[in-house]
């Protein structure tokens, strides 16, 4: 029974590093939406980008759980099977080409998330956090749903790569395909459930969230940005200026957050913002940043969630007013802490750096109002980034201290590092040819 679990574990693991290498491949398509394979499945730029994403950190996710799980037994098969079943859910929701399919796999990829907080939580309230983000999610997508239905009762079949020709569908039906994507990325206002949710998940499952499942958000809104056309501008910059000033409000939050989880989570409700100001400006280059974006914020925010678990076993504690003197106990750890909060504020040659640059640029040129709110968020990002390295690894260590963290589980977060520097070291070159 203990070998069989053992090797599907690793078979998970190494399967995993295999379909990230064969997904990679597609990533240098030509053109935002480049190829359909049959009736069924879409893979271009944009999707197959996001499967690598979410094959590789439900890879890692299952790496930095394995103390958790598997050494302490903690219904391990049952924690497998689960992984398997997201990590195919959301391979499936960025791939699948019918706007029905895809509805219906972007709802059921909150099933296994659910699961993943409720059984493997810390908290006693991850019944209420888990209420919270099935009632924010579900209910902002039956809008969505009702838009789908009118699609089809038109059309009869809506492909993803079809939508352009409802472009100008009204502003009514554009709220309501709107809604879903934006409180799943999530938009500052409906964000409550994300701080509640990635508090009482546990490791894997705030790993998952933040990496992935906020990116169908993303995917979603770039998917449908075709029907945004022949709509007053005034509607779209109302949202585009919602989640830039909310950007703004959610990076201020940072600095009064006690919790190192809710800290990260509050700092991806700022980072998402951009991602919105990229994708409602217009222009390719705001797309194309808005991809580069939530890949490296998949990446960098699932490091941090995972470095905020391995500093509470050693703690007991996620309050930054106890976390103190990583820099003398635990300097491996101190290392990691400084790459992570050095990425998260977009320092170079991090690929949030060249996210930053491309969605600043775009947002900019659409338009110079909303210039102040992208360097605030900018701003903002790189000082609490500074204050939570600071806080977490100067001072002096309670005295209940434990160390002796698995240090197997580095590898996660070590191959989490090495990817970022690689990818924007290629997207540099790419940049300097061009």
């Amino acid at each position: 029974m203990f070998f069989s679990f053992f090797v599907s574990w690793w078979f998970f693991v190494w399967g995993s590093c295999m379909l990230v290498v064969l997904s990679s491949l597609l990533w240098f398509n030509p053109g935002i939406c480049a190829s359909l394979y049959g009736n069924f499945f879409v893979v271009d730029g944009v999707s197959s980008s996001l499967i690598s994403l979410s094959v590789l950190i439900c890879m890692l996710s299952v790496l930095g759980s394995m103390f958790d799980v598997f050494h302490m037994h903690n219904k391990a098969w049952n924690f497998i099977l689960n992984m398997w079943l997201l990590c195919a859910v959301l391979v499936l929701c960025f791939s699948v080409s019918s706007l029905m399919g895809f509805y219906i796999v972007f709802e059921f990829s909150l099933i296994p998330t659910l699961v993943l907080v409720m059984v493997w939580g810390y908290q006693p309230e991850r019944l209420q956090a888990g209420k919270y983000m099935m009632l924010y999610t579900i209910g902002a997508s039956l809008p969505l749903l009702l838009v789908i239905l009118s699609m089809l009762n038109w059309e009869g079949y809506v492909s993803l790569l079809d939508l352009k020709k409802f472009y100008g569908f009204g502003w009514v039906f554009l709220l309501g395909s709107m809604l879903a994507f934006l409180v799943k990325l999530p938009i500052y206002g409906f964000h409550l459930w994300l701080p509640k949710a990635h508090v009482e998940a546990p490791v894997a499952g705030s790993m998952v969230l933040a990496g992935v499942l906020l990116k169908l958000g993303g995917y979603g809104l770039i998917r449908f940005v075709n029907i945004f056309g022949g709509v007053s501008g005034l509607f779209i910059e109302f949202w585009m200026g919602l989640g830039l000033v909310g950007g703004v409000l959610a990076s201020i939050a940072c600095f009064v957050q006690s919790d190192v989880k809710s800290l990260v989570a509050y700092s991806s409700v700022g980072h998402m913002s951009l991602v919105i100001g990229g994708i409602f400006s217009g222009f390719c280059w705001g797309l194309a940043g808005s991809i580069l974006m939530m890949v490296a914020h998949g990446l960098c925010s699932a490091g941090m969630f995972f470095l905020a678990s391995e500093t509470y076993k050693c703690y007991h504690s996620r309050s930054l007013y106890i976390i103190k003197g990583g820099l003398v106990a635990l300097p491996v750890m101190s290392l990691l802490w400084f790459l992570m909060c050095a990425i998260n504020m977009a320092a170079p040659p991090s690929m949030n750096l060249w996210g930053e640059l491309m969605l600043g640029v775009s947002i900019l040129s659409h338009s110079l109002l909303w210039g102040f709110m992208t360097g605030m968020m900018v701003f903002l990002a790189a000082v609490y980034s500074w204050q939570v390295y600071c806080s977490t690894q100067h001072g002096q260590c309670p005295f209940w201290f434990r160390g002796g963290v698995y240090l197997g589980e580095y590898v996660s977060l070590l191959l989490c590092y090495v990817l970022l520097v690689v990818l924007s070291l290629m997207f540099l070159f790419l940049g300097l040819l061009v």
